[in-house]
């Protein structure tokens, strides 16, 4: 295991990365050739440094906050380091995940650079033409002219900056699923303080383990947990893109078993297309594979286990499998299990949970048993606790309330955002909008307390819905969406959106309608099937049921 270190300041955590031997790994489109190109810490940080240089001559100091936008590529990454080792903070503009989407990511990106106040714009040389600068905006610069030689380049020395725990690191933007998307601002110290604790929670040791990711990195799973972390422990890092993984989700495994990766992370979703892709794989080595965290969105305990199962034939440890959960409003990580646990699961009675918010323990075969995954206990240094979210009063364990967090890697606040940063602290705790309850120490979360619909007295949770119309045959699994909306009588009834290719859907809708009543014991008061590809969702990738049922209101929705 390494030596802890005890600097809060990445500067000086890159720099010392930069002496040891570890490297990174750009793969696919990652890669200057497409294919595979590798370099060690010690090389990005070479060029971190002159490309510093450039991002200085150009205004750039300590407090400043520059955006970046492009895909994950190697000068990319380098760009990310190069604004650390100035003193600023990196705000990751978010690439659109669809292409109907165009105009709405112009629209989003112009709208966080300037509520960032980025004093520079540093972009990829594809995107320069989705950009729409007004005056006033600030300035452009592509990311090859900030290689050496280029322009301002050619004299510019790079000035290290003294270390400041205290100064922004990261702007980092929600994802917006349940709101408008916020900057959560991380200081240096809270950032360090969050890496520590992953290195300690999940045991990692930068001398034996290898990360792969995938991860987009304007989120904080790819930023922080697989970018940051290896660069600034000197771990070796495999690293692609999420339209490499998404174009072909076996590549994954591929990278896993090739590079001899001990550690990574997806959501949920991504353990589907990966379970799916190893029942068809041959000749893979999954046995150094020790951490597979599942985590962005809520976890299916029966997704995990098939995924467990499709790799058990290429000797993956079920052991590996990791559900933890995190928030951006905590740099990253909240809770982690036991590394090489595997996943435990709570079955709790599902009628006594949505009726009295109470999880009893119930059997696997019994009427209304709901299986809950848990998430592990909170990181060193984060403490957590369940209130009423009425009274703040704090509940007992297995009673259901708001989850609340404090500790070290908490967020200052919401930049510029008083009233949003006011109303989510009380008494130094961060209300986080989550539903969940504590067993035994471990944490299971339920759902966003914004989300939940009130049928009859019950409190349903979307994602059980969602979770059982995955399954249906025609249906897009994770492309599902499910909300409470007023009847003409004034009650909440249920509304469920799916995608579908199929054109022929009478099937579908009576498949669903099975799927819902089996989950929780109600009829769908509407189903609408819609395009592929035109459910709303977050840059991240999450469903986005507030949009989605203003769409439904409207009559918006691209139905089949």
């Amino acid at each position: 295991m390494a030596e802890p270190n005890t600097t809060h300041s990445l500067i000086t955590r890159i720099e010392r990365a930069a002496e040891g031997h570890g490297s990174v790994t750009f793969l696919c489109s990652a890669a200057g050739n497409g294919v595979l190109e590798r370099a060690t810490w010690g090389e990005v940080y070479e060029e971190a440094t002159a490309m510093a240089a450039g991002l200085q001559a150009r205004g750039v100091e300590p407090g400043s906050h520059v955006a970046i936008l492009g895909p994950t590529t190697r000068s990319m990454i380098t760009a990310i380091e190069a604004t650390w080792l100035c003193g600023a903070a990196a705000v990751m503009m978010p690439l659109p995940m669809r292409l109907a989407s165009i105009d709405e990511f112009v629209r989003q990106t112009r709208a966080r650079i300037v509520a960032s106040d980025a004093i520079l714009v540093v972009i990829d040389g594809q995107l320069v033409e989705f950009l729409d600068p007004q005056p006033g905006d600030p300035p452009i610069v592509r990311l090859d002219e900030l290689i050496p030689g280029y322009g301002h380049n050619r004299t510019a020395r790079y000035v290290r900056p003294a270390d400041d725990p205290e100064a922004l690191a990261i702007l980092q933007y929600t994802s917006g699923s349940t709101s408008d998307p916020k900057g959560v601002m991380l200081p240096h110290r809270a950032v360090t303080a969050n890496l520590d604790a992953i290195v300690r929670a999940g045991r990692i040791d930068p001398g034996i383990d290898v990360g792969v990711s995938w991860l987009p990195l304007y989120h904080d799973m790819g930023l922080i947990g697989l970018l940051a972390m290896p660069m600034t422990t000197g771990l070796d890092l495999a690293i692609s893109s999420p339209q490499d993984f998404l174009a072909a989700p076996s590549r994954w495994m591929e990278w896993m078993s090739a590079f001899g990766g001990t550690v990574t992370a997806g959501p949920n979703f991504s353990y589907v297309l990966a379970a799916r892709s190893l029942a068809r794989m041959s000749d893979l080595n999954l046995a150094p594979w020790r951490v597979a965290l599942n985590g962005a969105e809520p976890v299916d305990p029966d997704a995990v286990e098939r995924f467990a199962a499709a790799g058990a034939r290429h000797f993956l440890d079920p052991g590996a499998v990791f559900p933890a959960f995190g928030m951006a409003e905590a740099t990253l990580a909240v809770t982690f299990p036991e590394p090489g646990a595997g996943m435990h699961v709570d079955t709790v009675d599902g009628r006594v949970l949505e009726h009295e918010r109470y999880a009893s323990s119930s059997r696997v075969g019994l009427d209304n048993a709901r299986r809950m995954a848990k998430l592990g206990r909170p990181m060193h240094n984060l403490e957590i606790r369940i209130v009423d979210e009425q009274s703040g009063s704090q509940l007992g364990e297995r009673a259901v309330g708001e989850l609340e967090i404090r500790g070290d890697s908490v967020t200052t606040g919401y930049y510029r955002n008083q009233l949003a940063t006011d109303a989510v602290f009380h008494d130094g705790w961060l209300r986080t909008g989550d539903l969940g309850y504590l067993v035994d120490g471990e944490l299971v979360v339920c759902g966003r307390i914004k989300d939940v619909i009130i049928l009859g007295g019950r409190n349903v949770y979307p994602q059980d819905v969602e979770r059982a119309i995955n399954d249906v045959d025609g249906v897009r699994a994770g492309n599902v969406i499910a909300f409470g909306t007023m009847s003409t009588r004034g009650r909440e009834s249920l509304v469920v959106v799916a995608e579908t290719k199929e054109s022929e859907n009478a099937a579908i809708r009576d498949a669903i309608k099975d799927a819902v009543y089996g989950s929780v014991g109600l009829p769908p008061a509407d189903i609408v099937l819609v395009q592929p590809g035109t459910l709303p969702k977050t840059s991240s990738g999450k469903l986005q049921r507030s949009l989605c049922k203003q769409q439904y209101g409207t009559g918006t929705l691209l139905a089949v």
